[in-house]
């Protein structure tokens, strides 16, 4: 049966929560909490993924949308920032304790947390638990207001597209249907690899891209909850693939637009745009393991996200790929007014960096046999490690979660000085209260899964609730 771990710090009563002192969420409370949301039996999960939604709801940590900052933007009252949107996939609630407490310091509120469609199946993450692991993070670490997190390439597969298109994009949508019932309120619609650039003119090469898009879009929009406008982007170029041009954008918008206002007069569109400017998912790995010098097209961001801006509205220009950029590179981005950012690999790296050598090697020798069939015959060690290990984060997702203190406190120190540096380079310290200005958090209840959790409280001597 599951267990309050806040005893009379937090009351539940007909389906309401109630904190009567906060203090108590910012402990080792929550630890237990979050840690029986993601490894608990299936009832208790349900359980503990309620409550941490519930106590958000009720001090005002809320999952919300970025779409009114963002068209803010598109109007030019507000700039000058790139927003982080951070892939979190190992040991993530320590990462995202890690965020939290780098934003609290330095008064950051422009920042996302997100999940590819990907990722959530190789690092063993269903929405309802990222949400979930996500929101206890910022309450443990005393974070306030909305926070986003995202669907990250909700993408169609070009392969699977060709041999049975309905099922494929149904598929997304499904995957959309789960995200927003969790708290997911801003989705990138990525049909960008349905563009066929063999075909003579932009608008037939982008056409299957957009219409897609839109299909997908509109799904979206049938499964915002009341009161909340879901932040949507779509993509233009697959992230990899040629550099984008400002003819392919306003291809695609123009296209996007109007076939949106054909099906569906007067929905909301886009809030931003996802195109590519030199940069590739995990980097170009070497021979050796490391990772080839990326030169990014600055130049050609800068007129993208400008063209967002004036012609369309949206936010800007959003980069993929980015965080295997050279440290240099960042402070680039709110100069050249891109709007967002996408991180994630360089964050893996300092993982497996950090973790003990024997686990380590067991890890990588997993790979060896459970992963073979991904090597390509060129393929040297280091480099077919450095392209598979990822999908060793779910198979050993506890143990990540296991680490000794002493391992956990090295990776939260290298975390909190990488996360404090992109904050402090990308220009969205003191965002804060320019968030709260354009973004109202709507409060949302869930119905409690098993009600006995009101009359289940934990015993005196197991509510440590000392940091």
């Amino acid at each position: 049966m599951f267990i309050n771990p806040f005893n009379k710090a937090v009351s539940v009563l007909d389906g309401r929560v109630t904190v009567h002192d906060e203090s108590a969420i910012a402990s080792p409370a929550m630890d237990k909490l979050v840690y029986t949301a993601v490894f608990g039996e299936p009832d208790d999960r349900e359980d503990a993924r309620w409550l941490i939604w519930e106590i958000g709801q009720a001090v005002g940590v809320r999952p919300s949308s970025i779409h009114d900052l963002y068209l803010s933007r598109g109007r030019g009252l507000t700039g000058g920032f790139t927003v982080p949107a951070m892939n979190i996939r190992g040991m993530a609630y320590d990462t995202g304790r890690s965020i939290f407490r780098s934003a609290v310091r330095l008064k950051v509120g422009a920042l996302i947390l997100e999940i590819a469609r990907s990722e959530i199946a190789y690092t063993d993450q269903r929405p309802s638990e990222y949400v979930a692991v996500m929101m206890a993070a910022a309450l443990r670490e005393g974070f306030r207001g909305p926070i986003f997190i995202q669907g990250d390439h909700f993408q169609v597969s070009v392969k699977k597209f060709a041999v049975d298109p309905v099922t494929e994009v149904n598929g997304v949508k499904q995957l959309a249907r789960e995200a927003i019932a969790a708290g997911f309120y801003n989705i990138d619609v990525d049909t960008s690899t349905l563009v066929d650039l063999s075909k003579p003119t932009l608008n037939e090469q982008q056409r299957t891209n957009y219409e897609q898009g839109v299909e997908l879009a509109l799904t979206v929009r049938g499964l915002q909850p009341k009161g909340v406008n879901i932040s949507i982007g779509g993509e233009i170029g697959e992230v990899g693939t040629e550099n984008s041009t400002v003819e392919e954008l306003v291809t695609y918008m123009d296209g996007f637009n109007a076939t949106l206002a054909k099906r569906s007069p007067g929905t909301e569109g886009l809030s931003k745009i996802s195109v590519q400017s030199g940069t590739t998912h995990g980097g170009v790995v070497l021979a050796d393991g490391s990772i080839a010098d990326v030169k990014i097209d600055f130049d050609t961001l800068a007129k993208l996200s400008k063209i967002a801006r004036e012609k369309y509205g949206l936010a800007g220009a959003v980069q993929h790929g980015a965080s295997t950029l050279p440290d240099t590179a960042f402070h680039n981005f709110p100069r050249t007014e891109t709007a967002e950012i996408h991180l994630a690999t360089n964050f893996q790296t300092m993982l497996f960096d950090n973790i003990p050598d024997a686990l380590r090697k067991e890890i990588y020798e997993w790979l060896h046999v459970n992963a073979k069939d991904e090597r390509k015959p060129t393929d040297t060690d280091e480099q077919f490690i450095y392209k598979t290990r990822k999908k060793a984060i779910g198979p050993f997702k506890k143990r990540f979660w296991d680490l000794p203190a002493d391992v956990k406190a090295r990776l939260a120190k290298a975390y909190d000085e990488k996360f404090s540096f992109l904050f402090t380079q990308l220009a969205v310290v003191n965002t804060r209260e320019t968030v709260d200005r354009f973004v109202k958090p709507i409060e949302q209840h869930k119905p409690q899964p098993h009600p006995d959790l009101a009359v289940v409280e934990a015993a005196p001597d197991d509510a440590d609730l000392s940091d």
